[in-house]
């Protein structure tokens, strides 16, 4: 991938309105914001969607308490020389990271399973930290950690609308899931089946609210008055939430889901318009020390680079075969006379030389395409219906 796409002003769009000015970091701090995901994200605030980078806002009283929480030792972060990464710490989101980080050569050296502190050796001055995900972002916020990878879940719950947190990629390719509100099939609720539906059920009263079982205390909240809920109270829970209305402490759930399967089981269903956001892995930078220092923008570069070459390789193949023909020009033309065969800017066509009386003569050419991994079989059948010569494909990483 070409340096130049890193090279563009990196616009950080503030919520919770996309129409407030821009903020721009320093020239010398120049890459493209997920240039690589067209995917688009509902955010908390409605029907608004993107795909850049999230910047939001606290109050001047917050903000002024995590400067003072980021002094340890008698030493402010900013004295810090090394590089802080957090990554999750458990779990199939732990799991997942290192598999990206390996995949884009940047594998972590993790040498005693039992600290929290690795390295990756091609990463000078990068120490990793495994870390929960919601202490990642919260060590972004003090100051600890300088960049980290979270789900864009716990990113929006525990960054609390932080301006100094800013998603530099969005779209890392896993841990997709999405944040919503689930209601049992039976009872009361059996012919409910959207949020507005919901919201005006005559039941909820200042004395009886919607009970809502949920660990998301600051999207569950938000979202709710959004929605014009006016009676719900919310209950803090951090596991087998689908429980919850079947137990009788509560009427409705909040959490995420990933096939659903989990809600059918237990006799829950979501409901139109109740999905508070869609997620996914996310990479993530304190934005003072993007800012500040000149060594985490060149770290920062080149992660988002390897990752984008990665991510916009993983669903290609390249395709390889022996073709007879006159010249490169006219074997060319026979493969481009079929539509899958284009590949992402034309067949590469080169002379395959093989011995012919004691010399070496052009007996077939080698082409090679680029083909998406779903148009896979296709460009195979096409190829075999413009030469039956031997062919290869294989997967591309970076």
């Amino acid at each position: 991938m070409s340096l130049s796409r890193l090279q563009q002003p990196c616009y950080l769009q503030q919520c919770p309105s996309p129409l407030l000015p821009s903020i721009h970091l320093p020239c010398s701090f120049s890459f493209r914001v997920s240039p690589c995901s067209q995917r688009q994200r509902r955010l908390p605030s409605g029907g608004h969607t993107s795909s850049v980078a999230v910047c939001c806002s606290l109050s001047q009283q917050q903000q002024q308490s995590q400067v003072l929480s980021s002094v340890t030792n008698g030493s402010t972060v900013s004295d810090r020389k090394e590089i802080r990464f957090g990554l999750p710490s458990k779990g199939r989101m732990a799991a997942d990271t290192l598999d990206l980080l390996k995949d884009c050569q940047l594998s972590v050296k993790h040498v005693n399973p039992r600290q929290y502190v690795a390295e990756i050796p091609q990463l000078t001055n990068l120490e990793v930290w495994f870390q929960r995900p919601k202490d990642i972002v919260r060590k972004l916020l003090s100051g600890d950690l300088d960049l980290g990878i979270v789900g864009f879940d716990t990113f929006s719950e525990f960054g609390l609308g932080n301006k100094d947190l800013i998603i530099v990629h969005d779209a890392l390719g896993y841990g997709d899931c999405h944040l919503s509100i689930a209601i049992p099939k039976y009872g009361i609720f059996e012919n409910i089946n959207s949020l507005r539906e919901l919201a005006q059920m005559p039941q909820w009263t200042s004395e009886k609210p919607l009970r809502v079982a949920t660990g998301f205390n600051h999207l569950g909240p938000k979202f709710m008055k959004d929605n014009g809920f006016k009676h719900v109270t919310f209950s803090t829970a951090d596991g087998a939430l689908e429980a919850a209305p079947a137990m009788g402490i509560a009427d409705a759930i909040l959490d995420l889901v990933s096939s659903g399967t989990t809600l059918k089981e237990n006799n829950l269903k979501e409901i139109e318009g109740g999905v508070v956001l869609e997620s996914q892995a996310v990479l993530v930078a304190r934005r003072k020390s993007l800012i500040q220092r000149e060594d985490v923008r060149g770290i920062m570069k080149e992660i988002l680079e390897r990752f984008e070459a990665h991510l916009r390789a993983v669903d290609q193949f390249t395709v390889t075969a022996n073709m007879r023909g006159s010249s490169p020009e006219e074997v060319a033309a026979r493969v481009l006379s079929q539509s899958s065969l284009s590949g992402l800017q034309g067949p590469t066509v080169s002379p395959v030389f093989c011995k012919r009386d004691g010399k070496a003569a052009p007996d077939f050419y080698a082409i090679v395409i680029c083909v998406p991994k779903k148009e896979l079989y296709e460009s195979v059948q096409q190829l075999r219906e413009v030469s039956p010569a031997h062919k290869v494909g294989s997967c591309l990483c970076f």
